[in-house]
């Protein structure tokens, strides 16, 4: 498929939703975040901007990536009318062709999933490889289907977090493996039905 349909499909699941006035963070972004000093961060594939209006909060300048030119709009807006566009840099990139500049002490990669070509192994190597010393590569995929999903391919796949490290295939001299498990919880969709769902959980540290 096409990068015109990948646009295309993402601008529209986004103009099919209302603009959320302060949209939250995704669940594991506080727990896995909170503890480290503030620096420069890469959201990746930033959506409403929940991820990025929390980290920018607490004293993150953030740059926030997606392919969906609707929902970067919708965050530099919210940027602004927050007081946050001092910290929050809002870019459209498509992932499959260019990576934001710039060297990161955080980047966040929360559910990159997409049904279109997208070599996610690569992404997530060149950033890894964007990270300062210390810096770390958070990646928290889907581990099961939610009932809201937009993909509910019954043979659908998830590569458990210690199978995503593998793939990114990065030398252990300078990047560990801090964290990489399947915590469950109760989710709320985006049409309020709630479900338990498990989240594949990835830290990686370069350090060196």
């Amino acid at each position: 498929m096409s990068t015109t349909d990948a646009v295309t499909f993402w601008n529209g699941v986004y103009a099919d939703r209302p603009a959320a006035a302060d949209p939250r963070p995704n669940t594991l972004l506080p727990e896995m975040v909170s503890s480290l000093s503030p620096g420069d961060a890469l959201d990746l594939g930033c959506g409403d901007g929940g991820d990025a209006l929390w980290l920018a909060r607490r004293g993150w300048h953030v740059t926030a990536v997606d392919i969906s030119a609707v929902a970067i709009e919708r965050l530099t807006s919210l940027a602004n009318s927050h007081g946050l566009d001092d910290r929050i840099v809002a870019e459209r990139h498509d992932l499959h062709e260019s990576f934001p500049q710039g060297g990161f002490d955080l980047i966040c990669a929360h559910y990159l999933h997409t049904p279109f070509d997208l070599d996610r192994a690569t992404v997530l190597r060149v950033g890894a490889h964007a990270l300062r010393p210390g810096g770390r590569l958070l990646v928290v995929d889907h581990g099961s289907t939610a009932p809201w999903s937009w993909n509910q391919d019954p043979d659908l796949w998830y590569p458990t977090p210690h199978e995503v490290a593998a793939g990114i295939g990065l030398d252990r001299a300078t990047w560990r493996v801090e964290r990489a498990d399947a915590p469950r919880r109760n989710a709320t969709g985006p049409d309020g039905r709630t479900a338990e769902v498990t989240d594949h959980v990835l830290l990686i540290r370069r350090t060196a």
